[in-house]
């Protein structure tokens, strides 16, 4: 039996949240033509405009799917997927 790809394993995900390098290839592998990139902080935003939009881009969407997407425990639980790629970016 195959292997599902890493970005769906432990292996292609960050334990901080989101997805690390490995996840992130193996993503855009299976979907080609996209180009997933790494988590922005505040510290690199301040740096890049365009980076500052894409983090601000990013939060809202995610607040967003956090409200609509998941149960009360899971919004309040620290070590969710959800919660963890939140502070990765600094929201």
């Amino acid at each position: 039996m195959a292997k599902s790809a890493a970005w769906q394993r432990s292996e292609g995900k960050n334990k901080k949240g989101g997805l690390n390098e490995a996840g992130r290839k193996s993503y855009e592998r299976q979907h080609p033509g996209s180009d997933l990139k790494a988590p922005v902080k505040k510290k690199e935003a301040a740096k890049s405009p365009k980076s500052a939009a894409r983090r601000k881009s990013f939060c809202a969407r995610m607040e967003g799917m956090k409200k609509h997407n998941t149960g009360s425990k899971t919004a309040k639980d620290p070590n969710s997927r959800i919660n963890k790629s939140l502070r990765a970016w600094d929201c």
